[in-house]
């Protein structure tokens, strides 16, 4: 269930967040379009936009759907989480990646530059990669 913001609008769930950002990373690692995964499930585009903001929760029988699709198992979409068995219930809905990987992959650009940066055979140029972002966020932060 979403939750409320203090303006009253409605928050995605976390775990919405996370299988919605699982099948975004999923789709791009193979390269499928929105158009085609939707004709795939029987939906719109805008449906797996929804889905993969977390503006929409997706049912059981479509995630099913697209773990078929994608040719991914369903549990590939619940990677990361924590396990629900834990006594502590927050950790359930708190992802056990760390927060900046979780960010990446939440994001269009993030996850489309995590797909670039993993085609990338030549160790050298992921760390000249690594250096260029690594320049940019400090000047971004108004340290360089």
């Amino acid at each position: 269930m979403a939750e409320k913001r203090e303006t009253g609008e409605r928050k995605p769930n976390q775990i919405d967040l996370h299988v919605g950002s699982r099948m975004r990373l999923r789709r791009k690692l193979l390269n499928v379009s929105q158009e085609k995964l939707a004709d795939a499930l029987g939906l719109t585009f805008q449906q797996v936009q929804k889905y993969e903001r977390g503006a929409n929760r997706i049912s059981a029988s479509k995630l099913f759907e697209a773990a078929r699709f994608l040719k991914a198992p369903v549990t590939y979409f619940y990677e990361g989480l924590g396990r629900p068995e834990d006594p502590d219930g927050d950790e359930a809905t708190q992802p056990d990646s760390t927060p900046a990987v979780y960010s990446l992959l939440a994001d269009s650009d993030g996850a489309d530059l995590a797909t670039a940066f993993m085609r990338i055979s030549d160790r050298r140029r992921r760390k000249v990669l690594v250096e260029v972002a690594r320049e940019f966020a400090t000047e971004d932060n108004g340290a360089g």
